[in-house]
C-alpha cells in the first residue's frame, strides 16, 4: 500500500526538520540552529487522526547557490514531483525574503496543493505579522510554532483535507501477492565507512535514483536515509549513513548526531557494507569501524571502491592490507567495485543473499553437540574445562549456548567457535557464544 506523500520545502533554517519532528512526535531529523544541516531527502511515516501519510524532509532550497547548494535544491525539486501535497515553510520572524519569493513563484506552477506554513509564531504577538505572506500568492497562511507545537493540529487538519481519500483495506490489498501484505521483515543493509569514500554514490547506484546528495566535500551526508528496493530475492532496505570519524575528531553538534544515527543503523541492520577507498587503503579508522560492526553481530561485506583507478602493484598492496588489518572479519566477502561506473556492483546482491541465508541458519542440537564433542576430543580444554551440553538458542545471527563445568577461557571459546563455523559452513556470518557455568 503506497501512502500519500507530503513534501516539506523552504529555504534553509526556517524550521522544516523541526516541523517534521513535531508531526511524527520524535526526533527523526537532525536539527541545529544553523542553515544547511539537512541535505538529503528523508522520508518518515506519519499519521493524523487515523490517516497515514509519508513526510519528506528536504534540504534548504537555495536557487543560484554553489554546486552543493544546487544539488540540495535539486533534491527538493525531485521531492515535489512525487508529492501529493506540499508544506511550504517560511520564517515569520525574518519575513519574506528573495528566496521565499522565488520558491513561491515555482510552487504556484506545480500540480499538488500547497499549504503556506508560517513558522516561529511562538505567541499571539507574532500572529499579526503572518498576513504579509499573503502576497506570495499561495493562499492564507497557517501560523505554527514547530518548536513548541502551537498550531500544528490545525495545520494537520488542513493537510488531511487536501490529501487523496484514504484507501480501504480491501482496495489496498488489490494486486498484492501472497505473502506481501503484512509479510516478512524487509532485510536491512547499511552502508558504512569513513567520510568521502563513495557511500552515497554507491547508494544511488543500488537504488537506481539520485536520492542522496553526492559531492566531493567530506561529510556531505548528515542523516541516515533509506530506500526499499525490490530484488530477485525479495525486498531489501538500503541505508546510506554519514561518514564516521573518531569521536575525538568530531567537533560540531551536527556531526555528533550524524555519528549517533550511523551507529543506530549498524545496530539495527541485518548486513553492513563496509565501503573502503581503495586509493587510500585500509586505514586505522577502517579497522575501528570494522570492529564496531563486528561487535554488533552484523555480517560484513567489504567493498573496495574506486578499484579501477589502481595499478597492478597498488591492487596487490590493498589486497594484502585487507588480509592483515581486517583479519578478524574471518571469511567476509571482499568485492572490488566502482560505485561511479557501476563496475562490479552486480556481484553485490548475490553476496548479500549468501550472507543472509547464513544469518538465518539453524542447526540441529544433536549435530551441534557432535561438533563440540569432536572438538574437545581433538583438543581438550585447559585446566579441566569441559562443555557438557550445547544448543543453538537463536538465529540472526546464530547464537550458541554452551553449558560448561567451569569458566571457558576466551582462546578455547574461539577454538570451539571456529569448529562450529567450519562444520556448518557459516562463512562470514558472526557467531555469538554464550557460556553458562554449572552450579
Amino acid at each position: 500500500m503506497s501512502l500519500p506523500t507530503v513534501a516539506i520545502v523552504g529555504r534553509p533554517n526556517v524550521g522544516k526538520s523541526t516541523l517534521l519532528n513535531r508531526i511524527v512526535g520524535r526526533r527523526e531529523a537532525i536539527v541545529e540552529e544553523k542553515p544547511g544541516v539537512t541535505r538529503d531527502r528523508k522520508e518518515v511515516e506519519a499519521e493524523w487522526q487515523g490517516y497515514p501519510f509519508l513526510l519528506v524532509d528536504t534540504g534548504g532550497w537555495q536557487p543560484g547557490g554553489d554546486d552543493l547548494d544546487e544539488k540540495v535544491s535539486r533534491q527538493s525539486e525531485r521531492a515535489l514531483k512525487d508529492a501529493d501535497a506540499v508544506l511550504f515553510v517560511v520564517d515569520t520572524v525574518v519575513g519574506i525574503t528573495e528566496e521565499d519569493s522565488r520558491i513561491a513563484e515555482l510552487l504556484r506552477r506545480v500540480n499538488p496543493p500547497v499549504l503556506l506554513v508560517t513558522n516561529k509564531v511562538d505567541d499571539t504577538n507574532r500572529e499579526g505579522s503572518v498576513w504579509e505572506f499573503v502576497s506570495l500568492g499561495l493562499g492564507d497562511p497557517l501560523p505554527v510554532s514547530a518548536l513548541h507545537g502551537r498550531g500544528t493540529g490545525d495545520l494537520l487538519d488542513a493537510l488531511v483535507e487536501v490529501l487523496p481519500p484514504e484507501e480501504t483495506p480491501d482496495e489496498a490489498a488489490e494486486g498484492v501477492g501472497a505473502g506481501e501484505l503484512g509479510g516478512n521483515k524487509v532485510f536491512s543493509v547499511a552502508l558504512v565507512g569513513r567520510p568521502n569514500v563513495g557511500k552515497s554514490t554507491l547508494f544511488n547506484r543500488l537504488i537506481g535514483d539520485e536520492r542522496a546528495v553526492v559531492h566531493d566535500l567530506p561529510g556531505t551526508t548528515r542523516d541516515a536515509i533509506d530506500t526499499i528496493v525490490e530484488t530477485e530475492d525479495g525486498p531489501v532496505r538500503f541505508i546510506d549513513t554519514a561518514g564516521m570519524r573518531r569521536k575525538a575528531k568530531i567537533d560540531e553538534g551536527t556531526e555528533y548526531y550524524s555519528f549517533v544515527r550511523a551507529l543506530q543503523s549498524i545496530d539495527t541492520a541485518d548486513v553492513a557494507l563496509l565501503v573502503v577507498d581503495a586509493t587510500v587503503g585500509i586505514t586505522h579508522q577502517d579497522q575501528r569501524l570494522a570492529e564496531r560492526v563486528d561487535a554488533a553481530g552484523c555480517p560484513v561485506v567489504v567493498l573496495l571502491n574506486k578499484w579501477e583507478t589502481l595499478d597492478a602493484e597498488a591492487k596487490l598492496d590493498v589486497t594484502y592490507q585487507v588480509g592483515q588489518r581486517l583479519h578478524f572479519l574471518g571469511e567476509s566477502p571482499v568485492l572490488k567495485i566502482s560505485a561511479l561506473t557501476g563496475k562490479g556492483v552486480h556481484r553485490l546482491l548475490p553476496a548479500l543473499a549468501d550472507t543472509i541465508v547464513d544469518y538465518h541458519k539453524r542447526m540441529p542440537t544433536r549435530k551441534v553437540n557432535e561438533v563440540i564433542r569432536g572438538a574437545q576430543s581433538a583438543q581438550p580444554g585447559p585446566h579441566g574445562v569441559r562443555v557438557l551440553y550445547a544448543v543453538q538458542g537463536a538465529t540472526d545471527p546464530p547464537t550458541f549456548t554452551l553449558f560448561a563445568n567451569k569458566d571457558v577461557p576466551a582462546t578455547y571459546l574461539r577454538y570451539l567457535e571456529r569448529k562450529l563455523r567450519e562444520e556448518f559452513d557459516l562463512g562470514s556470518t558472526p557467531i555469538k557464544m554464550r557460556v553458562r557455568k554449572r552450579d
